[in-house]
């Protein structure tokens, strides 16, 4: 099989990366939930040698993933983990958690299993970092992402969909976690970091 690509990956990976440079500028061991291709994590972890990058997404992703890593062949990369959010973590403390336009791809029920793992891997000062597209207020801010909620809806799963911000934010914090910083990203996209209290 060929190299998956994601196009999405090929927009956003400089601005994600000089993000976390400022965010995780110590050793730090890194949890990527939904790798998808694997591109942002080796995108990343070339650019951050510091951070123990470990990949994760369910197995149907694993093959395509596996290509872009061995190609890589990065040191701080580990072997990618099978992880479903709403079943067992194979994995039991990190330093820190980021994940790329996966949560609009899910339900809630998928998104509120995601900050309960978190919460019970993380120690007080950890991030949790999750890039995507965000309502603010009930309300969409572009046409575009009205356009992409639409066609998830349509073509993903009628329970899927972007979420909101004030959700998430009271999300959070029934798991301990707090708002630290809203970042503006390409394309209507956000980087939202999350820190446990």
């Amino acid at each position: 099989m060929e190299k998956p690509v994601s196009e999405a990956c090929l927009r956003n990976q400089q601005p994600i990366a000089d993000l976390l440079k400022e965010y995780l500028p110590e050793p730090t061991f890194l949890l990527e939930i939904g790798s998808g291709t694997g591109q942002h994590a080796v995108y990343c972890a070339e650019r951050l040698p510091h951070v123990s990058w470990q990949p994760s997404d369910l197995v149907t992703a694993h093959e395509g993933m596996n290509l872009w890593l061995a190609e890589a062949n990065l040191p701080n990369i580990l072997p990618p983990l099978v992880l479903d959010v709403e079943q067992l973590w194979p994995v039991e403390q990190v330093d820190a958690i980021f994940t790329a336009n996966t949560i609009h791809y899910v339900p809630w029920k998928t998104v509120v299993a995601l900050f309960e793992g978190a919460a019970r891997i993380l120690s007080s000062g950890g991030l949790l970092l999750i890039y995507g597209p965000f309502n603010e207020h009930g309300q969409y801010t572009s046409e575009g992402n009205a356009r992409l909620d639409a066609w998830l809806k349509s073509s993903v799963h009628a329970e899927v969909g972007i979420k909101d911000l004030d959700q998430l934010k009271m999300l959070a914090a029934n798991n301990d976690f707090k708002l630290q910083n809203n970042h503006d990203m390409p394309a209507n996209n956000r980087l939202l970091v999350f820190k446990k209290c």
